[in-house]
């Protein structure tokens, strides 16, 4: 799996799923507001015999305006919702394909927003922000 490549495509993924976010496949020097990006990322090398299977976890983070708390808020829980035209998670699931097809264009073999964490206010330079990362799974060949 190419960790540039798949990283660039989520975003792209999040971004044609839900065209108010503005969305990075790295983490930008300034936030543009509401945005997802796609920072760190852990891999897991050879998780089946011979290189068969790589196991990349990526912490995407999703950021939006702190104009006041309430509003700020409704705006990050649209975003963070299972299903609905703002749905990351929707949207990432768009991104697996049909069953049998491998995900994101075919670079991965499949993957899988497992949870929503650290949902609380960020700081990026002088700005405040409500946010909360997005832990996704991604698996494929080795």
């Amino acid at each position: 799996m190419d960790l540039g490549d798949i990283k660039v495509v989520l975003a792209a993924a999040v971004r044609a799923e839900v065209p108010s976010l503005a969305c990075f496949g790295y983490v930008p020097d300034s936030i543009p507001e509401p945005c997802f990006f796609v920072g760190e990322a852990e891999i897991e090398f050879d998780k089946t015999f011979g290189r068969g299977l790589d196991e990349v976890t990526l912490t995407c983070r999703l950021l939006v305006s702190r104009s006041d708390d309430r509003s700020g808020q409704a705006a990050l829980d649209r975003y963070l919702s299972g299903s609905g035209p703002r749905s990351i998670k929707r949207a990432i699931e768009t991104a697996r394909g049909a069953p049998g097809e491998h995900a994101l264009g075919g670079l991965a073999d499949d993957l899988h927003l497992m949870r929503v964490q650290a949902y609380r206010m960020y700081q990026v330079g002088e700005h405040n922000y409500y946010g909360a990362e997005l832990m996704v799974r991604v698996i494929g060949e080795g």
